[in-house]
């Protein structure tokens, strides 16, 4: 049984940490219960333990912002848990997707995950296009225009790789990263299908 053998503390709870499965982009931090743990393991959804409310509650249970556990794993004393969730909708009460998005740092640097985010908001611009948006313009025009402005956009990275200019390499690079993942959204393929791929050939 999952719950065998696992550490929970005084009050009878362990901490939770829930990740996205993809991303790796951390959510968000709660509390088990060894009722939530075994719920959690039986139904495949995230259960948690209120502290405030002292309460058992599944996540998204109202705001239909639901947790499907794809992976669980004990840290190596068993009195942590890391959750690879697929989250529908924000993982936080706040409304944005993940807890922690909050920084103390001047100027934050956007980690790999921020990939995912990006190709959410593609995503959007896909399925509801926006006036004046240019992603929304791409769709629009089709897979012969966005494949050959990642053409474009790709040519023009070689170029700057041969120069001396490093933030104009960079700025290229951000450039056909994005229309990459335009294209791949117009082809109904995923980032993490590509990664997932790469991961394969490296095993």
């Amino acid at each position: 049984m999952i719950t065998d053998n696992v550490k929970f503390d005084e009050r009878g709870l362990i901490c939770a940490i829930a990740q996205d499965a993809e991303s790796g982009e951390v959510l968000m931090q709660a509390y088990m219960n060894e009722e939530a743990l075994r719920l959690t393991a039986e139904t495949g959804f995230a259960h948690y333990y209120s502290r405030s409310r002292k309460c058992l509650w599944k996540k998204g249970e109202t705001s239909g912002h639901v947790q499907k556990v794809l992976s669980m794993a004990f840290d190596c004393d068993r009195d942590c848990l890391l959750l690879g969730v697929e989250q529908t909708g924000a993982a936080c009460h706040t409304g944005n997707r993940s807890c922690f998005f909050r920084t103390e740092q001047a100027s934050p640097q956007a980690g790999v995950s921020f990939l995912c985010e990006l190709e959410r908001v593609i995503d959007g611009r896909k399925r509801e296009p926006q006036e004046g948006s240019y992603t929304s313009y791409l769709f629009e025009k089709g897979i012969d225009k966005i494949a050959k402005k990642f053409g474009e956009e790709a040519v023009e990275t070689v170029i700057a790789a041969k120069n001396d200019e490093d933030q104009e390499f960079v700025g290229e690079c951000a450039d056909m990263l994005y229309h990459f993942l335009v294209l791949l959204r117009e082809k109904n393929i995923r980032l993490c299908d590509v990664c997932t791929l790469l991961y394969k050939r490296h095993e």
